[in-house]
């Protein structure tokens, strides 16, 4: 058995904002998705960024959520590393 101790905070933010930012990536597209369904109901003569609009959450939300994952997955490095100086690290069977 190995015992991890320590996080390092850096290598924590780019898992973080990268595993983040793809599942912002689907959530932008799914919002893109439903913003796209609406266009033909909505009144056109005052309607005229629809396609900007529509496409703006697949920039936007990897975005907010790469860096609001990268904040949270270092924070929760260094709790995980304070905690295991007192109580020790985690096991893991690395094989």
């Amino acid at each position: 058995m190995s015992i991890v101790r320590h996080i390092g905070a850096f290598s924590a933010l780019k898992v973080g904002f990268v595993v983040c930012a793809i599942l912002g990536l689907l959530a932008g597209v799914a919002c893109s998705t439903i913003a796209f369904a609406g266009i033909p109901f909505g009144p056109h003569d005052r309607m005229h960024l629809t396609g900007i609009l529509g496409l703006l959450p697949v920039v936007l939300c990897p975005l907010f959520y790469g860096i609001l994952g990268g904040i949270v997955t270092v924070v929760g490095a260094l709790l995980y590393n304070l905690t295991s100086a007192w109580i020790g690290g985690l096991e893991v069977d690395i094989r």
